[in-house]
């Protein structure tokens, strides 16, 4: 119908130019997103379970008298570092000293009497060959002399008891350590095997000791049985310890001991390590944070840590499809090696994760991916990559090539 013969035609010209014009003026879809993407790195590590725990003496003596009397001179220093057989007190010695005298002059009549029972002896062998003297006579001669050879052999004895009791007199060291506070003075009495002189605990080398929970004792022990990493009830496994104002694992020791059972009241085992200590600066009841090799080399991916996002009770890492889509991929991951953290399970070596921009993302956006290298972080952001030898726990492993190892935060676990 033309627009002449239908006035209403007229009217819908203007509305059409309206609409024309309005087509024209909207604003272009938004572009995609550009977001940093980047394969993750392939490593094969190994753990560190993390735990909490003290420095223990291996020997901790309290030191006795072993004999009676008055103390006459002190000859350590409070906090004194002594050897094995360092003199350490001194008791009055004149009263076992006279005792000893008195035993030397006992010895003395005891062998005289049995030289005389030997002459007379002798004398009646003589006669009794011609049967000057009956044979009864011969055997009390005999019986004489064998008593007068028990009475030397118990004088000798009393000296050599009188002999140590002087040399109780003085006090010695143990064992090589460190004493401490002196509990006596000059002059005290102190009595055999009850008064407490000092306690001395030994210094080097030193224990590190920790309690650890019944399920990394049942992982160790499966470990063990499958070939993953020996058992430290029978291995020296490593052990590195950071001290209480330190941010690195300075200290190197080897596990020495794992208990026989699990305390039922905690659940937890108790184990140590032995550290050496040559210039005494660990001390006994110093507080550290050790890590424990706890597990055997396994093939892991490393992404930044920003890069996994928290959904619920799942982990989650967005990837880049071929579509340049953006996929979520629920992770399993582990713990934090060369200041990236560990992916078990969920990535592959090929996948494309996007590492910033993940608040401006959703599933099934398209983005712009922007290609970047992932590097390992700085050693203060996280535990070094270490060799994997454990005669060398300490050597730098060169990228690609020895397993990394990781530390894992099981503060409360032990080993088996």
């Amino acid at each position: 119908m033309s627009a002449t013969r239908n006035p209403l035609a007229w009217l819908a010209i203007p509305l059409l130019f309206a609409l024309a014009n309005c087509s024209e003026s909207a604003p272009p879809p938004p572009a995609a997103p550009v977001v940093s993407v980047s394969e993750p790195l392939q490593r094969d590590v190994r753990d560190w379970d993390e735990y909490i725990g003290r420095f223990e003496a291996i020997d901790d003596v309290e030191v006795k008298p072993r004999i009676s009397g008055q103390i006459e001179e002190i000859f350590v220093n409070d906090g004194q570092d002594v050897s094995k057989g360092d003199p350490l007190f001194s008791i009055d010695a004149r009263p076992f000293r006279a005792a000893l005298a008195e035993a030397n002059a006992s010895l003395a009549s005891a062998e005289a009497s049995r030289a005389n029972a030997q002459t007379e002896l002798e004398r009646a062998e003589s006669l009794q060959a011609v049967e000057a003297i009956s044979a009864e006579e011969l055997e009390q001669k005999q019986t004489a002399v064998r008593t007068a050879a028990a009475a030397v052999e118990g004088a000798r004895a009393n000296v050599a008891t009188q002999r140590l009791n002087v040399s109780f007199t003085t006090v010695r060291a143990p064992i090589a350590g460190r004493v401490s506070a002196r509990r006596i003075s000059p002059g005290d009495y102190v009595t055999e095997g009850q008064t407490v002189l000092t306690r001395l605990v030994s210094i080097n080398p030193i224990w590190f000791a920790f309690d650890g929970a019944e399920s990394f004792y049942l992982k160790y022990i499966r470990q063990d049985r499958e070939g993953q990493r020996s058992s430290s009830r029978y291995a020296a496994n490593p052990v590195e310890i950071s001290l209480a104002d330190e941010n690195d694992y300075s200290w190197r020791g080897r596990m020495d001991f794992v208990d026989n059972a699990i305390d039922p009241q905690s659940g937890t085992i108790r184990a140590h390590a032995v550290v050496q200590n040559p210039d005494g600066f660990l001390t006994p009841g110093m507080f550290g944070r050790a890590r424990l090799l706890g597990s055997g080399v396994y093939e892991a991916l490393l992404v930044p840590d920003e890069a996994i996002v928290t959904d619920q009770d799942r982990k989650l890492a967005y990837v880049v499809n071929r579509e340049n889509k953006v996929a979520p991929r629920p992770v399993e991951t582990g713990p934090m090696v060369e200041g990236l953290r560990v992916v078990r399970e969920g990535l592959a070596p090929t996948d494309r994760v996007i590492l910033d921009g993940l608040t401006r993302v959703q599933p099934g956006m398209k983005v712009q991916p922007k290609p970047v290298k992932l590097r390992p972080r700085a050693e203060n952001d996280a535990p070094a990559a270490r060799s994997a030898s454990p005669e060398t726990p300490d050597a730098a492993a060169p990228t690609g090539s020895a397993p990394t190892e990781a530390a894992t935060d099981s503060a409360s676990s032990a080993d088996e």
